[in-house]
C-alpha cells in the first residue's frame, strides 16, 4: 500500500516537472505550445516511465512532436534527476494520448444528435 502511494507521489512530481520543462525549457521547434502532459506512469522499480502527452494538431505535427520529445528524452531525464530527489531516475518513453480529441469528437456527435432531435420535434409539432 505504501509503495502505491509513493509511486503516485513520484508520478505527480514527475508530471509537474516534465510539464514545466516542455513548456519553458525545450528549444526544439518541433515541440509546440499546444503540447501538454496528460499523465505519467512509472514502474514500481522506478526504471521506466511512460509519459502520455496530448498534442493539438494534425497527424504530421503529432509525429513531429513525438520525435522531438524522443530526441529530448536524455535532456529531460537529466533535468528530472536534478529536480526530483530519486535514487534512480527513470528512462522516459513518450506516448500520444488522444483522449482529449476523442472527448471533443464525442461531444460534437452528442450535440449533433440533440440538434437533430430538436429539429425533428419542432417539425412534428408543426404538422
Amino acid at each position: 500500500m505504501k509503495s502505491n502511494n509513493r509511486i503516485s507521489r513520484v508520478n505527480d512530481e514527475i508530471l509537474k516537472e516534465i510539464s514545466q520543462i516542455i513548456r519553458g525549457e525545450l528549444k526544439d521547434p518541433r515541440i509546440g505550445a499546444m503540447t501538454s502532459v496528460i499523465r505519467v506512469e512509472t514502474t514500481p522499480d522506478l526504471k521506466y516511465c511512460k509519459v502520455h502527452v496530448s498534442v493539438l494538431g494534425n497527424e504530421e505535427e503529432k509525429d513531429s512532436v513525438l520525435k522531438g520529445l524522443k530526441n529530448a528524452a536524455g535532456f529531460i531525464r537529466h533535468l528530472i534527476a536534478q529536480r526530483v530527489n530519486l535514487r534512480i531516475t527513470p528512462e522516459f518513453t513518450f506516448k500520444l494520448d488522444e483522449s482529449a480529441e476523442y472527448a471533443i469528437h464525442m461531444e460534437q456527435l452528442i450535440n449533433q444528435i440533440s440538434k437533430d432531435l430538436k429539429e425533428r420535434g419542432a417539425n412534428e409539432g408543426n404538422e
